[in-house]
């Protein structure tokens, strides 16, 4: 006999609450397992396409994890060190650059720049805040990353599940959906297409774009020689995923940086301006439309409320988990909407859709 809605909603509850707990117990333990997963979940298509092509899974494995390797032992040599050497360079200048600022606004606006104003004082004060606190606060998050990410972690653990669930990935969802309760077996499964859907068009997609809008402001700012260009382009394209946001601030942090450098020299400073609005063209007419659709269905908004709740709550783990959350979350509520405008509560004794 089937359970009643009353008690499946109780066990359902039980399970989050189980899933909380854990999460909020062992979410350091959890870290490599799910870095991994989510490096799993991110290569699979490729694997597959692979195995299209003729090869074995274990061969598509191999494969990806060699180009894995080098990608990663090229980061570590050059873009990672690197990053780190402009970001503390970035730091220390820019007392210099809010300096530069504050002349600026006192020259064309005298009046609001007067010594007792407000904004002169935070200009001042901010840049000597960077200053004094940015270096501290970037060598606090490293040392941290290295007390949650440990060498064993990093270079052992987490490849070694990301190979294994790489490998095994098609066996264990086909094990999981052996283990569905059979009556809302077919209910469930349309719930996990569209919530893989969602994720593909996000993780996948918007992972792709990322990558792709980091690596060319990166390499054109550095190639118009600006001179932190890596550290921009890899924040710009670190926040793509927020639409508009990376653009702005990248592109006002490049431009703010390319007046201070190049101050008299408008070219290249056009040339910096040029470099956003055709990352920008490419992305919403090219980019986005290819790899991630023109509808994801995780609304922004959402996705940063999902990160900020998730990332106190349970930190590192957290953030890496908020965004299936949210995307689960998100589709099991459209879902129940759907279920609500067919029952009788939403269509009333008449039984019609008035909307």
């Amino acid at each position: 006999m089937a359970l009643s809605a009353r008690e499946q909603l109780k066990y359902w509850g039980i399970a989050a609450l189980v899933f909380v707990a854990i999460l909020w117990l062992l979410g350091d333990v959890l870290l490599p397992f799910v870095l991994g997963g989510a490096i799993a979940y991110f290569l699979d298509p490729a694997a597959d396409k692979l195995q299209k092509l003729g090869l074995s899974r274990v061969a598509a494995t191999a494969l990806i994890t060699v180009i894995g390797i080098v990608a990663f032992t090229i980061m570590l040599l050059y873009l990672i060190p690197t990053l780190i050497r402009q970001a503390n360079e970035l730091i220390e200048v820019a007392p210099s650059v809010f300096n530069r600022l504050r002349d600026f606004l006192s020259e064309r606006f005298p009046d609001v720049m007067n010594s007792e104003s407000a904004l002169r004082r935070s200009l001042v004060s901010l840049g000597e805040t960077i200053q004094a606190r940015g270096g501290e606060l970037l060598n606090t998050v490293l040392s941290s990353a290295a007390g949650i990410i440990n060498v064993i972690l990093l270079f052992v653990v987490v490849p070694v599940v990301a190979v294994y669930l790489l490998l095994d990935w098609d066996n264990m969802v086909a094990r999981i959906d052996s283990l569905l309760p059979r009556d809302h077996a077919p209910t469930i499964r349309r719930l996990a297409r569209d919530i893989d859907r969602t994720l593909a068009g996000f993780i996948r997609g918007m992972g792709t774009v990322c990558i792709i809008l980091g690596t060319y402001y990166a390499l054109a700012l550095m190639a118009v020689g600006l001179q932190f260009g890596l550290v921009v382009g890899f924040l710009a394209g670190l926040l793509t995923f927020i639409p508009y946001l990376g653009a702005f601030i990248g592109g006002a942090l490049a431009i703010g940086l390319a007046l201070f450098q190049f101050w008299g020299d408008w070219v290249p400073i056009g040339l910096v301006a040029g470099i956003f609005v055709l990352g920008q063209v490419v992305e919403g007419n090219i980019l986005t439309p290819k790899l991630v659709g023109s509808s994801v269905g995780l609304h922004p908004v959402w996705l940063i409320l999902a990160l900020s709740i998730f990332g106190t709550l349970f930190g590192f783990v957290g953030m890496l988990v908020a965004v299936p959350v949210a995307a689960a979350i998100g589709v099991i509520a459209r879902f129940a909407a759907e279920r609500y405008k067919q029952s009788q509560l939403y269509r009333g004794e008449s039984g019609q859709d008035n909307g």
